[in-house]
């Protein structure tokens, strides 16, 4: 294996690694929501004593969603299941990654079907968004995931051509 090969394939192994990292990060996020906003709403100087119509703009929204997290958790805490299970399919995802680190011009089908899921994350977030009131601002946040997961994927798929072009011939 020449340099040129050898430097191309840590540069793919980092990157994917740098992306199964940000999937368990991800992921692990999603287990802990009510300590989370508990942190998220101190920081913002929200008192969840006070009803969130005493905030306006990203602190109300903020205010809502601590409050509706708290009371869910408190008389339906089987609903945060959902979340356990969102966390778990993000780690699951985060390991079929593995292939791609160890071969990846044979799993080289992960960088497009990490694509086509970065890319399914827009409609999902604009139409589940607003059929569940989501503010616009927090949609095009949720929408920030998947361009943010599509251009490591991308840069993965021209260095992932580039290392099948060198080992062909």
């Amino acid at each position: 294996m020449e340099t040129t090969e050898k430097q191309l394939l840590r540069k793919i192994r980092f990157l994917v690694l740098f992306f199964i990292v940000a999937l368990i990060v991800s992921g692990i996020t999603a287990f802990p929501l009510v300590t989370e906003m508990k942190i998220l709403t101190s920081f913002l100087g929200i008192d969840s004593n006070l009803p969130p119509a005493d905030y306006s703009g990203l602190r109300f929204w903020i205010a809502t969603v601590n409050e509706g997290l708290i009371r869910t958790s408190e008389q339906y805490p089987f609903m945060q299941y959902g979340s356990d299970w969102l966390a778990f399919a993000h780690l699951v995802i985060a390991v079929a990654f593995i292939g791609l680190y160890r071969e990846p011009v044979r799993n080289k089908w992960l960088i497009y079907w990490g694509m086509i899921a970065c890319a399914g994350i827009l409609p999902l977030a604009l139409i589940c968004g607003y059929i569940r009131q989501i503010p616009f601002f927090w949609q095009m946040i949720d929408s920030a995931f998947g361009v943010f997961g599509f251009i490591p994927l991308y840069i993965l798929h021209v260095w992932v051509k580039k290392l099948e072009e060198i080992q062909i011939q």
